[in-house]
Order: C-alpha cells, then structure tokens, then sequence
C-alpha cells in the first residue's frame, strides 16, 4: 500500500502536540519571523527547538514555514534564520520568495526546500523549473483539480490541500490587502479583503445586493477520499494555524482514520467537524467545483451545525431540537440569520428546571435580544472538548527489550524502536539461594517504562534457570537505556549540516530607460504604436498576430496556465516563473521583492528585472543600488501608472458576463473595484488609478491602459516623456 503523509498545522505548541498525539505525520509552524501566518502565535527560537525535540521523539518531521517575500534589508535574518532551523535538525523549509530558494540551494545544499503554494505552483512548468532547482517538494495551488495535479510528469514531491480555508484568489497573486490596506497577504499580514461584504454592480445597476460574493467555503474532500489516496499526491496537507487546539486535535484524528482505512460514520463526524469550524463545505478546485458554487454569500463566519430552530419566549428563548439532536451546558449556541450567539451558560428543561443536557424542547436565557424565530446552529461542542483535550491519550512509540541474564555473567539488557537499538551491561548474575527470579519477572518490571513517550510491544528473555536477577540493577538500566533513546530520537539530525559561500556571475549590461505599456484593444494598440513606446504588450492573441511585426509588440501570456512553454510565442510578457526558452519580458506580478529573485529569473532567461509594486520609491533605488553593485547593470521594469491587479481568480467565480468592462465590486467604505472575466479567470483591479512620480528613479516604467482612451493615452505618455 502507498505511503501518504498527513501534514497538520501549528499555531502554537499546545496545537502541535495535539497534532503529534492524533496521529500527523508531520507538522507545519511558523517561526516569529518570516511567516505567511503574521498574526498566529507562532513560535520563538526555543520554543522552535522543543518541537523539533518533541516531533522527533513521536517520529514525526517538523517543517518551518518561511514562506513570505523576502526584501533585501531582510536577507541576512533570512539566511540566519535558516542556518539555525538547519543546524537544528528541522526537516524541511517552506519558502515562497523564488531567490531565497535559489539562495537556500546554493548556501545549505543538504537542506530540504518545499515551494510553498504562495509560490503560485500551478503549471508543469514551474514544477519542473523548482525540480531543476533541487526543490524537493511543491505545494499546488488549490485551483488545481486532482486529475490535472495527477497529470504533472515530473519527479518531484507532491503536496495538496485536503481540507482547511481556501482563498478566492490565487495564492501568491492577491495583492488586495496590500493595496487597500498596506497589510501585504505575500508579507504574513493579509487582512482578510475576500471575507468582507460587496455590492456587485454593472454600470449603475445592483447585481448582487450587500453580500460576500468573495467569501470561500471551508475545504472538505472527506467524501471523495479513495480518490485523494489513489492519486499521486504524497503529502495531504490540512490548512488551519490561526484555528485551536480542539480543531487540530479532531482534523487530525479524522483525516488519519480516513488514510488508515479506519471505519468510522462520516456523516457523524462531519457533523461534529461542522461545531468546530465550518463557512459551509466544499470539496473544492480539486475534484471540479468551480465558480460561485465555492463561495459562501451568506457569511464569511464559523456557522456551526444546525440542530434545531428558535423563538423567543419573554426573557427566554424557546429552542426545538432536532430529534437526532442534542444540547449541552457549556455549548455555545448561534441564531443564524439574526447574526447572533451565546455561551449556555444555564439550561433549562420543557418544566423549566435547570438541566445539563437537553433534547427536543429546552430554553436558554435571552441574554443577546433575540426578536424572531430564527435557525439554532451549534458553534462549540463542550462533550467533544472534553473528549479530545481533556482525556486525550498521548501517542505512545512501540519499544521492544531483549535481556539476557547468564549465570556469571554480566546483566544484559537491550533496548529498539525498530531503527534505534542501545545495549547496557552491569553487574555479575549469581545463582539464587532462595527464589529465583522468573522470566515473569523480569518482563514485568521492564514493561514499567513510566510517563515516557514509550510502549513496550515485546520483551524477549534469555535466561538460565536458577539465577537471581537484581531489581535494582535491571531497574537502573532499563532507565539509562531509555534516556538514551529518547536523547537519540530526539537529537538525531536528518542530514549533516553543511554551509557553501554563494558564487554568481555578471550579467550582461542594458540601458535602463523608456516606458513600456499594457493595452487591451485595438485602438490602444494602433495609438501607443504612434508614440515610442520601447515595448507594446497585447493581451489578446489575435491583435498579436495581425501586429506582431511591428517590432516593439510582444504578446501576454495569460497567467496561471497548466503548461506555458507551448503557448510563447517568438516575443512574450510573462507574469509566471519558468525556464523561458524564448524572448520575454516579465511583469510586477512575478514578485520581485530583492535581488536574487531578480538574478535567478534573469539566469531562467527573463529579458528585464520587473520589480514589485509592493515596494516602495525608497526600496526601488536601493535595490537597483545593490543589483548594480553585486551583478551589475540590467533593465528594471517598474509599475508607473495603471489600477494594479489587486486579486486573479479562477473561473467566473461572479457570474458575469464575459469581455465585459461594465462591472464593479464596491466595498462597504464606497470603493469600487473594477472587475473583468476573460473567459478563464476572474480579474478584480484597485479602485484607484497608480500614478508614480519616476523623476528619480532610473529605470522602465510601465503603464497599465486598462480603460483609457486615445486621448487619455497621449496625456499619461507626455506626463512620463520627460
């Protein structure tokens, strides 16, 4: 049977043992630094070192996230960072930032890097650029579905989300936060914009009243199963390290009967999973749900489980459970369309008596106002708290003992965990004067292991007859041969540590002026091949071909594409990393924050250095600074005017019409965010125009004509033409 890895999440260490004792085969936490979780608890240097020591010694592997875009002033605590989690023994990174990756390979070549799904792993080729790479592992992007990750022919780890918050936006491609708010979703600190409400219009038109239309459902491909185990996925990955202890400690158990084979009733479980955490269910991009069938419009919160209805009763609230239903003390309680809860702090009975339990009809005190009839959800089951943190059981290690107790000889005892095997002899075996010591005995008192991590699965003695065996003596060292296991387990390093200076080459020299620009239809195409314009780029294939003479037009390969590599043309504009084997020009949402994602991207063959619209001017000079003086002079491309792409999204996840500028979001605060469908993915742009001041900055500007007009175009090339 195929090994599959279940891969739990950690937010703090009482979440990671939880993981450990309900059977994860690996765990997922983030240091205090450099994680896409900002705002989880997180762990601290020691804190670090205990859970590797702690998942070692349970025989499972600790990966650390540093799965953020790394600047340039954050490279040195970056590579510390990194040195210490190496020299540490944690078992894999997981980085976003494609030069910190490129830099982690060429200093510490024993170290196992994962491509984080911020990474955007959505095509072969970009797997097949991280295997090159000597990338161990790529985490996919949840759009993909599980025949097209099954398609991917390259011999690099597989991991998949399986069940957990999804965002609406490609990972890695949401620039939302960071533009509306300054908190970068690609530096840890998303705000959360896909879980506020909008007003979905077309020209002055309401489409969809007050709502979230951006809001997604909560991953579950527990139905579908078989299928996920039958796959090529190796590592089932569970997303989760801002969520508790309870939910940790139940995913994690749930997930591992599921690829233990272990019977359980789904539909029970799953009704127990929807009181822990629960926006309503999907099995997601994975097994072919698309479009607005992924999203929640109701409510972007925790919903719980529905048992029964509600009706206010005077200072009471009348509750009607449902007959397969139940109600604790201590559960908390949600009123589902009044948007209200409550703790049950006291219960009462259809008398009116006060109760611990209650089924069918049961009031509650109507402490929170409740005006109507209203659906009654269960948001937080204390029988099921009780049962996974209070009484939890922790996971033991199967031992095994050998002993061999010789008349004149020395006391021999072993100790095995099935890699690991330690022997101790003392003492002088003497023959019994009174009672000999039983074989009985002796597996008695070695079977006494204590509150370590162990079991003992089998002892094995080896004895003469008539021997006396001391207690203590066997006692001491079955003790000593236990402290050395545990000590092996968990300091046992999985590969050497080893540390390579970085070694690079120059790269060829190019000037570092002129504007370039994005058009979308044929005036604006015909009108910016009038002015000088270095590059034209055209998002439409058919204007490239009928213009692709003109020399300075190069075609935009839409991103997020299964393959690429087949869709270049002799000149592109590119938004995906990949090993470019013809002429291309990158774009802002490659993701250029310092210089080494720049040079690596350079050495894959891009023509020019695009740098990120998340830096500012300050961040812009410096970086092109230090390029300068570590590799040399090159093309920076930066983004001067234009509405940024805030979110890209795949399918018609709106249910708009297609090549149809007419529609906009517009947020709670009156902002209104255009938004466009291409026929294969859903474009969401700022709501404001960029307009950078470049005096001072020697490099390309780029400009973003998403809706401008002839006239418009020959002012905004003037206003940078100088």
């Amino acid at each position: 049977m195929k090994k599959h890895e279940l891969l739990v999440p950690a937010g703090n260490m009482d979440c990671l043992k939880q993981a450990v004792y309900h059977g994860a085969d690996a765990v997922y936490l983030a240091c205090k630094n450099f994680g896409a979780r900002k705002f989880a608890a997180n762990f601290d240097n020691d804190e670090i070192i205990e859970a590797i020591h702690f998942c070692h010694l349970h025989g499972v592997r600790l990966y650390v996230t540093m799965n953020i875009l790394v600047h340039n002033s954050e490279i040195d605590d970056f590579i510390e960072q990194a040195r210490f989690l190496h020299k540490n023994g944690v078992d894999a990174l997981i980085v976003q930032d494609l030069g910190m990756i490129y830099l982690l390979r060429q200093k510490f070549p024993n170290l196992e890097i994962h491509a984080s799904t911020q990474a955007n792993n959505s095509s072969v080729d970009t797997c097949r650029m991280f295997y090159d790479l000597g990338v161990k592992r790529v985490v996919f992007s949840r759009e993909l579905s599980i025949d097209e990750i099954d398609s991917i022919d390259v011999p690099i780890e597989k991991e998949a989300f399986i069940h957990g918050a999804l965002c609406v936006s490609y990972s890695g491609c949401c620039l939302m936060s960071s533009m509306i708010g300054g908190r970068s979703g690609n530096r840890g600190e998303c705000a959360g914009c896909c879980r506020l409400p909008y007003t979905l219009k077309q020209d002055k038109n309401v489409i969809k009243k007050e709502c979230y239309p951006l809001s997604m459902k909560e991953l579950n491909t527990s139905t579908h199963f078989q299928r996920l185990l039958d796959s090529t996925i190796y590592s089932f990955k569970i997303e989760g390290r801002m969520k508790g202890p309870l939910y940790v400690a139940f995913i994690t158990e749930f997930y591992r009967k599921l690829i233990d084979g272990i019977p359980m009733s789904l539909n029970e479980e799953n009704d127990k999973l929807k009181t822990i955490f629960n926006r309503e269910f999907t099995e997601g991009h994975i097994f072919g749900i698309s479009g607005s069938k992924l999203i929640n419009s109701k409510s972007p919160n925790h919903i719980g489980l529905k048992i029964g209805t509600a009706k206010p009763k005077g200072d009471k609230i009348l509750l009607e459970i449902d007959d397969d239903k139940e109600l604790l003390q201590h559960d908390s309680i949600r009123f589902l369309h009044s948007n209200l809860g409550m703790v049950v702090n006291y219960l009462y009975d259809k008398k009116n008596n006060l109760c611990s339990s209650a089924k069918k009809i049961c009031y509650v005190d109507n402490k929170i106002g409740l005006e109507r009839e209203d659906v009654l959800t269960k948001t937080q089951d204390s029988a099921l708290e009780k049962e996974y943190l209070v009484n939890t059981l922790q996971r033991k290690i199967p031992i095994s003992f050998t002993a061999v107790a010789k008349k004149n000889k020395k006391l021999s005892l072993s100790i095995s965990d099935g890699i690991n095997s330690f022997s101790l002899e003392d003492g002088i075996i003497e023959e019994a004067v009174n009672a000999p010591t039983t074989e009985d005995v002796i597996i008695q008192k070695l079977n006494k292991v204590g509150n370590s991590p162990f079991k003992v699965t089998d002892c094995r003695i080896e004895m003469d007859s008539n021997v006396f065996v001391p207690m203590t003596l066997l006692n001491e060292i079955r003790r000593c041969l236990v402290d050395q296991l545990i000590d092996c387990r968990m300091n046992k390093l999985p590969v050497s540590f080893m540390e390579n200076e970085f070694s690079c080459s120059k790269v060829d020299e190019k000037d570092n002026n002129g504007l370039t620009c994005m058009v979308y239809n044929e005036e604006q195409l015909t009108t910016c091949l009038e002015l000088s314009f270095n590059r034209i780029y055209v998002n439409s294939y058919e204007l490239y071909e009928k213009y692709k003479s003109c020399q300075n037009i190069y075609y935009y390969v839409s991103r997020c594409q299964k393959s690429f590599n087949e869709l270049l043309e002799e000149k592109n504009f590119v938004a995906d990393a990949f090993k470019y084997n013809k002429k291309c020009y990158g774009s802002y949402a490659l993701n250029v924050t310092n210089i080494y994602t720049a040079y690596y991207l350079i050495q894959m063959g891009l023509q020019n250095a695009p740098l990120s619209v998340e830096l500012n001017d300050n961040e812009i000079q410096d970086f092109i600074n230090l390029f300068k003086n570590s590799f040399g002079n090159y093309e920076f491309e930066i983004y001067g005017y234009g509405r940024v792409e805030n979110m890209i999204i795949k399918d018609n996840i709106l249910d708009i019409s297609e090549d149809n500028n007419s529609y906009l979001l517009v947020d709670g605060r009156g902002r209104s965010f255009p938004v466009y469908f291409d026929g294969r993915l859903t474009h969401i742009y700022h709501d404001e125009i960029i307009n950078r001041s470049v005096m001072n900055l020697n490099c390309v500007v780029f400009l973003d004509l998403f809706g401008e007009s002839k006239d418009s175009i020959y002012k905004i090339f003037n206003s940078f033409n100088h």
